[in-house]
């Protein structure tokens, strides 16, 4: 069977990210009534273990990723580079082909999207990004997936993303457009996402209906929108940007004005952790609007449903998988040297 890594949201058609949505909200349903493993019986990486590999600091991810395997099943071995001969000068080229005698899969969390490129490279199991400075797909599935139960689809919704086009801006217009959506970026000028990534999405969107405008107007994006979503301003490794970009950004807060300029029923997101009242309002993250602690839950379920995929693409029942292509190379590739953006 072909090797499968998810580095980035297009290492997945719109047809197999669809069908891992589904996978996640059955494996959500069965869990409500304390079936862990989603088939009632031994999970579907029983007996297969998985390196959780992380060069900097994690709460929802490292726990999440934890959790899913456990619960799938699976035995999960979290490893940091500062306790491993990472830590000491050894390659990554080395480390993936080592990692890849003892376990059934690779998620790292890293600085730089080089370096998960070149993991994936020598590695002969799949590798899962699980943040890089370039890209964050497994939160983007989550909201995708948080979205989807708010609002019952996807194809034709407009998200509104308002700060820094960063690694988590990335993953929104690729994933909004394999899925159809209409991805709205407010950014300072200067801090707009790359625009091969935006290129690319708009060059996907054509063929599923979306759309990507990027624009420097906050409440211009956030017009009669469905969601609207934040990140941090000052990512990890930018705390000495803190007082300076605050400035930048300030316009861009998810302010009420934002929410007063969005659609009646649209939701508020923040992948976590946020800082009241700079990014945004405390009285929109603690709000009735907000669901931002159902995004976190949903890493859980959505990776459970990712990790299912990436070992066997026909665990994924068939009727989710639906068109997908199991064991094709991605239909929109991106170049691996993308690389440079800030990370959360």
């Amino acid at each position: 069977m072909t090797i499968r890594h998810f580095l980035l949201d297009t290492d997945l058609t719109s047809a197999e990210q669809a069908a891992i949505l589904d996978a996640a909200d059955r494996l959500k349903a069965a869990r409500r009534t304390g079936d862990r493993t989603g088939s009632g019986g031994p999970g579907p990486l029983a007996g297969r273990s998985v390196v959780l590999l992380f060069e900097k600091p994690s709460t929802r991810t490292r726990l999440s990723f934890d959790v899913a395997v456990a619960e799938l099943g699976g035995h999960p071995v979290m490893v940091d580079a500062a306790t491993t001969q990472l830590g000491r000068g050894e390659s990554i080229e080395d480390t993936a082909a080592v990692f890849s005698r003892y376990v059934d899969m690779v998620v790292i969390r890293t600085f730089a999207q080089e370096r998960l490129e070149r993991l994936a490279a020598a590695a002969s199991v799949p590798v899962v990004n699980a943040l890089s400075d370039h890209a964050h797909p497994c939160q983007a599935l989550a909201d995708l997936q948080t979205i989807r139960e708010k609002k019952g689809a996807l194809a034709g919704l407009t998200l509104a993303y308002l700060g820094d086009g960063n690694n988590v801006a990335h993953s929104l217009v690729l994933a909004g457009a394999l899925a159809g959506m209409r991805v709205r970026v407010a950014s300072p000028p200067g801090y707009e996402p790359f625009e091969q990534v935006v290129r690319q999405a708009n060059e996907i969107a054509t063929t599923t209906g979306g759309e990507i405008v990027v624009t420097h107007d906050p409440l211009l994006a956030a017009a009669g929108a469905d969601v609207l979503y934040t990140d941090v301003w000052a990512s990890m490794g930018q705390d000495d940007q803190d007082e300076s970009r605050s400035l930048v950004f300030q316009r861009y807060q998810l302010d009420e004005k934002a929410v007063e300029a969005a659609d009646d029923d649209v939701i508020v997101m923040h992948c976590l952790p946020a800082h009241r009242d700079l990014e945004i309002a405390g009285s929109v993250i603690d709000g009735p609007r907000s669901v931002v602690f159902d995004q976190a839950e949903n890493r859980l379920h959505a990776q459970k449903a990712l990790l299912s995929f990436l070992l066997d693409p026909s665990l994924l029942d068939e009727r989710d998988r639906a068109a997908g292509r199991p064991g094709h190379a991605a239909a929109h590739p991106l170049p691996a040297a993308l690389t440079g953006q800030a990370t959360p």
